[in-house]
């Protein structure tokens, strides 16, 4: 053996002094440290990579790695150690630590190596095992936990998000992507990552925890890495798989509760209210309707949302609840947006539907009941009275007539009620019965009212109680035929020459009761009366002279004639 040789060899040996055990046969091993958890052993034919410091009786050092600033990495049994070191190595763990005495016979011998090793030289090593690894070696795998529910798994092109650890066999960190506070990002299966992380991250489901053992020669070999992987480093990941997609995918829905009555669906244009819990695919969340406590409003299908919810919401029902899993692509891209959603995050939207509406709609009725025999139904100007409950189309309940001692009561036409309300009580018979959807243009429109929500569609529940004809619109009186020819004489009853209020109101009373005439229904016809006498005394003198008796149609023929 030269002695270049023999300098190349002590690179890859070490040992500490122990006390002179006098002539020996064989290596003296002292296993002064030994880990809790061996998972392997050193064989012959591994490779390794150690630490030592070699020195001899007297404690002079002769050599160390710790000295160079580099370990040693070699094969155990195959001639390229001393025998001594062949021996002394075998049988170690990951990061057990010996002390190995070799006699002169398993070292150097009575040649020595000259500068360095005196002939018949007892050399003393002081050994730390850092990695083990063998050419036949394969990805070990091993699965921290997993998620319950697994869907889907990774696959070769797949874009995935995960967080690591990265450690040498011996527990030294190199490298972690939560010191960074951000995932690491990349394709799987198409040379972006070193071998044995392409391999160890595919089948992972979201959520999942792995420990991947990568050997040398799928990871960085004989080069290394930097300043942190030294070369034939066999390298340890703990991932948690964060969440992946493919650049194909599309949307992905899971209907988690469909109504079983479910009319209609919704389609492009229109306006859906809905509440949600918005998710990455880790389970952590980025927003809530619910944190908000108001729904999410707007229409689907005209580009107002992300494309994916443009897709997710199409063909939904009112009540319904599904499970929107929205790419990146789909969703807010490679940059993504805010502090809470990262650059390409698969988000998950658990949505419940609460309405939805088109502009176009108009009211829907049902009549649940209707009495045998309805000839007359209501119109414009009657004065109705009704009971009523009103709810969102969720069930819940915003208000009731029953709630008062009496009914509701309005005149139709006459901007009382909202809209769509004042539609689906026309054309109804006393003691009918409907259920009006009214969508929120026919209601309260986009600002709502109190205890209304904006864009609101209302559900209510309507019983006609009872009705009175009306008059035409601007008309507080009607008379069943022509009124008297001399209407103001037969109205002053003392035949004074004047009307007063008494007075007035006696003679309409009297047209009512005779069935000549009839007032505007209200549940007050006093005040019907005294609004009546007001607009006949023109000069509020608390009297009606015969200049300012005037009827209503001969009124409007005059405002005719100064118009034209």
């Amino acid at each position: 053996m030269s002695p270049g040789s023999l300098v190349l060899l002590l690179s890859i040996l070490g040992a500490l002094g122990l006390g002179d055990p006098g002539p020996l046969e064989d290596v003296v091993i002292d296993r002064y440290y030994i880990p809790k958890i061996c998972l392997r052993e050193v064989q012959m034919g591994d490779f390794i990579r150690y630490h030592y410091n070699g020195t001899f009786k007297d404690g002079k050092k002769f050599d160390s790695s710790y000295d160079r600033g580099a370990t040693v990495a070699g094969v155990v049994g195959v001639g390229r150690l001393i025998t001594g070191m062949d021996r002394g190595l075998q049988g170690m763990c990951v990061n057990e630590r010996r002390h190995l005495i070799v006699p002169p016979h398993l070292g150097y011998g009575s040649i020595g190596v000259a500068g360095l090793i005196p002939p018949d030289a007892t050399l003393y090593f002081d050994v730390v095992m850092l990695d083990i690894w063998n050419k036949d070696d394969k990805l070990q795998i091993t699965t921290l936990s997993k998620p319950e529910r697994c869907n889907r798994t990774v696959e070769n092109s797949d874009f995935v998000r995960y967080h690591y650890n990265g450690t040498l066999l011996d527990g030294t960190p190199f490298d972690s992507s939560y010191s960074k506070d951000s995932t690491y990002d990349t394709y799987v299966g198409t040379g972006w990552l070193i071998k044995g992380m392409d391999q160890g991250l595919l089948g992972m489901c979201a959520g999942e925890k792995r420990s991947i053992i990568i050997p040398p020669f799928l990871a960085y070999g004989e080069k290394g890495y930097g300043t942190m992987i030294p070369p034939q480093a066999s390298l340890v990941f703990s991932v948690l798989l964060v969440d992946f997609h493919n650049p194909k995918d599309g949307i992905f829905l899971e209907h988690l509760e469909v109504p079983e009555s479910c009319k209609r669906r919704a389609v492009t244009g229109d306006f859906v209210r809905y509440h949600y819990n918005g998710t990455l695919m880790d389970g952590t969340l980025f927003d809530s309707s619910y944190s908000h406590n108001h729904t999410y409003n707007t229409y689907i299908g005209k580009g107002y949302i992300i494309p994916g919810m443009d897709q997710g919401l199409q063909g939904v029902c009112m009540g319904e609840r599904r499970r929107v899993v929205v790419p990146p692509h789909l969703a807010y891209g490679e940059n993504g947006t805010g502090n809470k959603i990262p650059g390409s995050a698969v988000l998950i939207f658990d949505v419940h539907i609460i309405d939805f509406h088109n502009p176009a709609d108009p009211v829907e009725i049902e009549t649940v009941y209707r009495p045998e025999g309805c000839n007359v139904t209501t119109r414009d100007r009657d004065f109705v009275r009704y009971h009523y409950n009103c709810s969102l189309l969720d069930g819940t309940k915003l208000f009731s007539s029953h709630d008062y001692e009496k009914p509701q009561e309005v005149t139709l036409g006459t901007n009382k009620v909202i809209e769509g309300l004042n539609s689906g009580l026309l054309n109804m018979c006393a003691g009918e019965r409907r259920v009006l959807i009214i969508p929120p243009h026919l209601g309260h429109g986009e600002s709502g009212a109190r205890g209304v929500p904006g864009s609101a569609v209302l559900r209510f529940e309507v019983e006609l109680i009872s009705m009175e004809e009306g008059v035409p619109e601007g008309y507080l009186f009607i008379w069943h035929g022509e009124p008297p020819a001399n209407l103001y004489e037969q109205m002053d009853l003392n035949k004074d020459g004047e009307i007063p209020a008494e007075e007035f109101s006696t003679f309409i009373k009297i047209q009512v009761a005779e069935g000549k005439g009839r007032l505007m229904p209200s549940s007050d016809p006093e005040k019907v009366i005294a609004d009546m006498f007001r607009n006949q005394d023109r000069n509020q003198d608390g009297k009606i002279t015969s200049e300012e008796l005037k009827l209503k149609s001969d009124e409007d023929q005059e405002k005719i004639h100064e118009e034209l």
